[in-house]
C-alpha cells in the first residue's frame, strides 16, 4: 500500500529550494507519492522543476485544461490526475493519453462526488449541495460515481491504454465505501482509495478510519490519502495508523496475506491521555517529536506516558520510554528506569537513547 498526501500551498520558484528537504521529511515518514494542484501552465513549470529535485514520484492533478496536462509530461512526473467531469472531450482525452502512453506515465482518473460530469448532474437533477439523486435509474451517489469512473475507463479502453488508476471519493462515508467495494467487484483496475474534504483533523480522522478500515480489511484500495484540514505530516502519520489498524483486523479475522500486505514497520507511539496527575507534559513532548518518531527507520514501540502511575509499569512492553515525576523526568527500557534527568535534559537524552 502506498501513503499520499498533497502539497497545501501554492508553489514559486522561489519556494522549491524550502520545498525539498521537507518532502524528504515526508518520504521519511512514509510518504510514497505527493500530490500537486496545477491551476495553470506557470504551476506546470514550478512542479516541473520540482520534480526534478526530488526523488518523491509527484502526481500532476489537472483541472479543466488538458495542455496542462500535456505541458507536465514534458518532465518527470510521475503520474496525472484528471477529473472526467471536467478535462473535456474525447479528443482532448485522448491527446494526454496519447502523451501519457509515450512518455509511460500513468493516470489516474479521480471522481469526486461534487464534481460529477455535467450530463449526469442535469440527467439527475444533482447539485453539489444534493445528498442524493432524484429518480433516475441511480438508487445513490455511490453508483453515479461508477458510472463516471466507467464512462471514462471505456475511453481509456478504446484507445488502448491501460496504465489507469481510479478513485471514486464522497465526503460520505457510505458512498465512498459503496462505490468503491461495488467497482472493485467489477474491475481489477488499481484503486486509490481516501474520503474526500474529510474535515479537521479529529473529524477527519474518525471518518477516514470509518470509511478505510473496511475496505483495506477487504482487500480493496492500492494507494491510499487520508485528506485533513491539516498538515501533510498529520496526513500520513493518520494514513500509517489506519494501515495498522486494517492490518490487525485482517489479522485477527485470519486473512494472513491481507494483514501482511497493509502491515508496515517503523515507530508504535504509545502515549497516555495526561489528567491531573500527570508529571510530565506528554502533549507538549508528543507535538515536538511524532514527526520525528515517524521518520525513524527502526521497528520499535515509544511510550510517553505522563506520571509514575503510567509510566514504566503500564508501558512495560515499550522499547523505549519517557516520563516525570516533580522536577524530574525518567526514561525507560521495558520497564527499567535507565535514566534520570532534568526537563530541560528531556530531549538531548531522549534522542541519544533512540540513536538519533
Amino acid at each position: 500500500m502506498v501513503i499520499q498526501t498533497m502539497w497545501k500551498d501554492r508553489l514559486s520558484f522561489s519556494d522549491l529550494e524550502g520545498a525539498v528537504p521537507r518532502i524528504e521529511g515526508l518520504a521519511r515518514m512514509g510518504c510514497g507519492l505527493l500530490r500537486f494542484a496545477v491551476p495553470d501552465l506557470d504551476a506546470a513549470e514550478v512542479v516541473g522543476r520540482l520534480a526534478q529535485m526530488v526523488s518523491m514520484p509527484l502526481v500532476a492533478d489537472i483541472h479543466f485544461d488538458y495542455k496542462i496536462a500535456l505541458r507536465c509530461m514534458d518532465f518527470p512526473i510521475a503520474k496525472i490526475r484528471v477529473n472526467p467531469g471536467n478535462i473535456g472531450g474525447k479528443e482532448k482525452v485522448r491527446a494526454v493519453l496519447d502523451r501519457a502512453a509515450e512518455k509511460n506515465i500513468p493516470i489516474r482518473i479521480g471522481v469526486n462526488a461534487g464534481s460529477l460530469p455535467q450530463d449526469l448532474r442535469e440527467e439527475k437533477n444533482l447539485t453539489t449541495e444534493d445528498t442524493e439523486f432524484h429518480g433516475g435509474k441511480f438508487k445513490d451517489r455511490a453508483e453515479a460515481l461508477i458510472e463516471a469512473a466507467e464512462r471514462e475507463l471505456a475511453i481509456f479502453d478504446e484507445y488502448g491504454f491501460t496504465n489507469v488508476v481510479v478513485s471514486m471519493k464522497a465526503s460520505s462515508v457510505a458512498d465512498t465505501v459503496r462505490a468503491n467495494r461495488l467497482l472493485a467487484g467489477r474491475t481489477n483496475v488499481p484503486l486509490h482509495i481516501g474520503v474526500t474534504e474529510a474535515g479537521p483533523l479529529i473529524a477527519g480522522v474518525a471518518r477516514s478510519s470509518a470509511a478505510l478500515v473496511p475496505l483495506l480489511v477487504e482487500g480493496i484500495g492500492d494507494t491510499l490519502r487520508v485528506s485533513l484540514s491539516d498538515s501533510m505530516e498529520n496526513e500520513v502519520i493518520a494514513a500509517r495508523e489506519i494501515l495498522g489498524a486494517a492490518a490487525e483486523i485482517a489479522s485477527l479475522s485470519g486473512q494472513a496475506e491481507t494483514a501482511a500486505r497493509l502491515r508496515r514497520g517503523g515507530v508504535t507511539v504509545i502515549s497516555c491521555p495526561r489528567c491531573g496527575r500527570y508529571g510530565f507534559d506528554t502533549h507538549g513532548f508528543s507535538s515536538r517529536w511524532l514527526p520525528r518518531l515517524y521518520a525513524l527507520d527502526k521497528t520499535i514501540s515509544v511510550a510517553i506516558m505522563g506520571c509514575e502511575v503510567n509510566g514504566p509499569e503500564e508501558a512495560r512492553h515499550a522499547d523505549l520510554g519517557i516520563t516525570g515525576t516533580g522536577d524530574k523526568v525518567l526514561i525507560f527500557r521495558h520497564g527499567k528506569v535507565i535514566r534520570t534527568i532534568s526537563a530541560a535534559e528531556a530531549d538531548a537524552a531522549f534522542a541519544e537513547e533512540l540513536g538519533m
